[in-house]
């Protein structure tokens, strides 16, 4: 069973990638096109407490994300947020970060924060339909890197 930030971030539905140690979600709220979550697996609460095998497997994950998102979003900047204030587990807020904004199946996505911080109270809600449309393509396009 997947620990309780898995739900949170919708999963199964909104599940692009699962690693050994670590899944990859498209957040609900999209402070920018290509927000997701990156949840650990393993039963910790502390960063400090993700094994020898949880970090390498995030080097993969990560690699992963990027790859995916530089394809499908052409970032210029990428965000890694631990932000484990709701949710306990240890997990990144992965934010792709560009000048202006992105649109993707009639909806725009502006970066409201850019050149600073995230606004991720700015955050769009997408129609269930192109959460859905998004999720597909990013699990299409997902590959860990050789």
């Amino acid at each position: 069973m997947l620990n309780a930030t898995f739900q949170a971030f919708g999963w199964p539905e909104t599940s692009i990638a699962e690693l050994d140690h670590w899944g990859v979600m498209l957040r609900p709220a999209q402070p920018t096109l290509g927000a997701l979550a990156l949840v650990c697996k393993q039963p910790v609460t502390a960063f400090s407490d993700v094994d020898a095998a949880g970090f390498a497997d995030l080097q993969k994950a990560i690699a992963g994300v990027e790859a995916m998102l530089r394809a499908t979003t052409g970032y210029e900047k990428i965000n890694y947020l631990m932000l484990m204030m709701n949710d306990p587990d240890v997990h990144f807020h992965v934010i792709p970060r560009y000048e202006g904004r992105r649109s993707f199946a009639g909806e725009d996505f502006p970066d409201h924060g850019w050149p600073g911080p995230p606004a991720l109270g700015q955050a769009v809600k997408p129609k269930p339909e192109t959460t859905a449309q998004l999720v597909a393509l990013y699990r299409a396009r997902w590959q860990l890197p050789a």
